[in-house]
């Protein structure tokens, strides 16, 4: 991998970081009751978090013009510590010890792959 990929890199990062908060405002909606199913799935935040959905899918296109391919998925574990931290923040969830151990091999595993 050359340093050209590095900037197309984060930008990955970046999309994996929209989906994230899209899957946050899909949760954060859930937990909400509508009037109807109409109104369950037509709704702001949905909507807002499909567009931001296929956003992140461009982004990401985007981005595997220099990201090597068998990067892909090791990137795209970082949504597991995003949607982890979102939780806390957004959803006032608790992280358990495990859970956080789990997020911080995942951060450890995506250095030592991209190394």
């Amino acid at each position: 991998m050359s340093n050209d990929a590095l900037p197309y890199i984060l930008v990955f990062v970046v999309s994996v970081l929209i989906s994230s908060v899209s899957q946050v405002l899909l949760k954060k909606s859930a937990d909400k009751e509508y009037p109807n199913l109409l109104a369950q799935y037509l709704n702001p935040p949905v909507i807002g978090a499909y567009t931001l959905f296929f956003l992140s899918t461009l982004v990401t296109v985007y981005a595997f013009k220099y990201v090597p391919l068998s990067m892909g998925p090791i990137l795209e574990s970082l949504a597991y510590v995003f949607v982890g931290i979102l939780g806390v923040f957004v959803l006032h969830e608790r992280v358990t010890p495990k859970a956080a151990l789990g997020m911080v091999l995942i951060v450890v595993g995506v250095i030592v792959f991209s190394l």
